[in-house]
């Protein structure tokens, strides 16, 4: 486990959302400069799991402390917004705007000068292009034309805009394939490290979260423990 800073911990939560089971976290935590892969948790789940992170919801038990602060002190609409800047969201949830450029759309979280920006500002966004793996061709091209993999890109820039201290993705990988999945996960870790980011990923895919991280928990639904999944060691032998 990494010995960063401790910037998100879960104790003893649990969430109804109307699913099977009511979603259990015995013991999580989150430090800055790593990478943790959940597996076991699906789409709607992780959605819940994302919602207590950020404040948005409560759990019904347990404690969620973000930042040295339990998430239930967060009584104010302002002062839950100002907590949501710490947080950086990879998901389809997050809407892009389809007949804007790329770059268009990756201006938007910074300003909304898409037409005619700054050149200090069309300097930050090829900047944080680059940093993320988009091409100058693909910065130019209109959002509904990308690959998967370069939307997928494009989310992540999004989420690193506003330099958050957590990173939290939302199986990311769902529509990619082969290399791209590597390079994905390359990335992923390598942003995390060089960001000093916390960073929590779900996927169902044990080859994606192996590629991402060390630290690859799987989560057992009816106890809430999270612990290393079975034949873990076989991906890397």
């Amino acid at each position: 486990m990494a010995d960063g800073e401790l910037l998100v911990e879960l104790t003893e939560v649990t969430k109804d959302y109307r699913g099977l089971r009511p979603l259990r976290i015995k013991h999580l935590e989150l430090r800055a400069g790593e990478t943790v892969a959940l597996l076991g948790v699906d789409a709607v789940m992780s959605e819940v799991l994302v919602n207590l992170i950020t404040g948005a919801q409560l759990p019904d038990s347990g404690d969620v402390t973000v930042f040295g602060r339990s998430t239930a002190s967060i009584t104010g609409v302002d002062d839950w917004v100002a907590e949501l800047d710490r947080f950086g969201l990879i998901s389809e949830r997050a809407v892009l705007v389809d007949r804007f450029t790329t770059a268009q759309n990756l201006t938007l979280p910074l300003s909304l000068e898409i037409e005619d920006p700054s050149p200090a500002l069309q300097a930050e966004v090829r900047q944080l292009a680059s940093e993320v793996g988009l091409t100058d061709e693909e910065l130019a091209a209109p959002t509904a034309a990308l690959s998967a993999a370069a939307q997928l890109r494009l989310r992540l820039g999004r989420a690193l805009a506003l330099r958050p201290r957590v990173l939290l993705a939302e199986h990311p990988n769902a529509r990619l394939a082969g290399a791209e999945l590597a390079g994905l996960a390359t990335d992923i870790a390598r942003l995390t490290r060089n960001r000093g980011l916390a960073s929590l990923v779900t996927t169902a895919d044990a080859t994606f979260a192996s590629a991402l991280t060390e630290r690859v928990l799987e989560l057992q639904p009816a106890s809430g423990l999270l612990k290393a999944p079975s034949g873990w060691r076989r991906w890397f032998s």
